[in-house]
C-alpha cells in the first residue's frame, strides 16, 4: 500500500531557532519552510519535520541517521562546526568516537540542540 509513497521523518524541539541554526547552518540541510508548527527541511529528498513543541524529553535511542561514504571526513567536518560526538560505556569506540558493528558498518553518534540522538553510518 505505501511501497511507492515517500517517507517523512519527524523530530521535536522546544528551541526552534536553535534547531534551525543546527540543521541549516551546521548540517547544511535546505529549509523548505517554517510554520508555527514545524521547521521543514529537505534531507536529500526526504522531508524532515522538526516539530515545535512546548515540552520534550529526548529518547535514549537513535532518532535519525545518515549513511555517509567517509565517516572520518564527515566527523572531522562536523566537529570543526562544533558538533560533539557521543561516547557510550561498554562500546569500544576509536579516537573519533566510531564503533564498528559486528557486520562491519562503522557508526558514530551526536546530538542535536534538543538532545535527539543522531548517527552517521559508513557501511561495511
Amino acid at each position: 500500500m505505501l511501497t511507492n509513497a515517500p517517507i517523512a521523518a519527524f523530530l521535536a524541539t522546544t528551541d526552534s531557532a536553535g534547531a534551525r541554526r543546527f540543521y541549516e547552518d551546521v548540517l547544511g540541510l535546505a529549509l523548505i519552510e517554517e510554520t508555527g508548527f514545524a521547521l521543514v527541511f529537505d534531507a536529500n529528498g526526504t522531508v524532515l519535520r522538526i516539530q515545535k513543541v512546548d515540552r520534550f524529553a529526548p529518547q535514549p535511542h537513535t532518532a535519525l541517521g545518515w549513511v555517509v561514504a567517509s565517516i572520518e571526513t564527515t566527523i572531522r567536518d562536523l566537529a570543526a562546526a562544533g558538533v560533539v560526538f557521543e561516547r557510550f560505556d561498554g562500546m569500544p569506540q576509536d579516537d573519533l568516537g566510531v564503533w564498528r558493528a559486528p557486520g562491519g558498518a562503522r557508526i558514530a553518534w551526536f546530538r542535536d540542540p534538543a538532545g535527539n540522538l543522531l548517527s552517521l553510518t559508513e557501511p561495511g
